[in-house]
């Protein structure tokens, strides 16, 4: 009887990434929201792709319970026991990017940690929609 080569799983990563955008060892660097809030700075231009993709992405991970608009009425937002932030009004309207891009990717009081879903590019494509989104609140706000 014929017996083949033992396959061990996952000899080969599951998805390919980058070298050096997965960390090897034990989990996310050590960056808090408040140290991310301080130092970092959107390093993307709202042109219209990195807003489009930005788009996509909140409507697919953030609108749930933000909402389409981002006033924080999300279609679940209902079953939430701490409803969602208001982020086209809301504090974060004051805040800097790298609250924004912090809070998305390491969560907040109730919002779950997207570090693992989302890119950084991705994350800050996001923000720039965020942003997007705060602006046509206030000429709303301003027109009436």
């Amino acid at each position: 009887m014929y017996r083949g080569p033992a396959l061990q799983p996952l000899e080969v990563a599951p998805r390919v990434m980058p070298s050096g955008t997965m960390p090897v060892k034990g989990g996310l660097p050590p960056m808090t929201r408040e140290a991310m809030t301080v130092h970092l700075k959107s390093p993307l231009q709202p042109t219209p792709a990195n807003l489009k993709h930005g788009e996509f992405l909140f409507m697919t991970d953030c609108a749930p319970c933000h909402g389409d608009n981002g006033r924080g009425k999300g279609p679940v937002a209902h079953l939430l026991r701490t409803p969602p932030a208001d982020l086209a009004m809301g504090l974060s309207k004051a805040l800097p990017d790298g609250y924004i891009y912090g809070t998305i990717r390491n969560g907040g009081i109730a919002m779950p940690p997207y570090y693992d879903i989302m890119s950084s590019h991705e994350r800050w494509q996001v923000v720039l929609f965020v942003r997007h989104l705060q602006q046509q609140a206030t000429q709303k706000t301003a027109s009436k």
